[in-house]
This record gives structure tokens, C-alpha cells and sequence, in this order.
């Protein structure tokens, strides 16, 4: 099996783009901001584990949806 560092250099940038979209979302919305997805242009609402099963930040469709994990 080979890999294409071309491509896998694209993956990497890839990754890190989208990673750090999601600390942006998460910063501005942890701050109270309103933040909207991309997608379906809902605003993006923070779950706590108090609230939901599954913590983190997502928009009503699903779209958006961003885990995480509180200590």
C-alpha cells in the first residue's frame, strides 16, 4: 500500500481547518455568542451533560454538531 503525500498533505490541511473551525464555534458560543450553521443557518446552541445525553454544541437539524466532553 502506498500513500500519496500529495493527498495526505491536502488531509492534513483539511483536518486542520475544520479542526480549528470547531474551537472558534466552540470559544464563541462558550462566550454567548450567537453563532449560526453554515448549513441550515440556525443558531447553534450549547447542551451540557445537566441537559443532554450527549454534550456539546449543535444546531435543532443536526447539522452541526460538535461533542464534547466536560470535567
Amino acid at each position: 500500500m502506498t500513500i500519496d503525500l500529495n493527498q495526505f498533505a491536502t488531509l492534513q490541511k483539511q483536518s486542520k481547518a475544520s479542526f480549528n473551525d470547531q474551537k472558534r464555534i466552540v470559544k464563541q458560543v462558550m462566550a454567548g455568542k450567537t453563532v449560526y450553521c453554515v448549513q441550515c443557518q440556525q443558531p447553534l446552541t450549547l447542551y451540557t451533560p445537566e441537559q443532554s445525553e450527549n454534550s456539546g454544541i449543535r444546531c435543532d437539524k443536526g447539522c452541526t454538531d460538535v461533542a464534547l466532553d466536560f470535567c
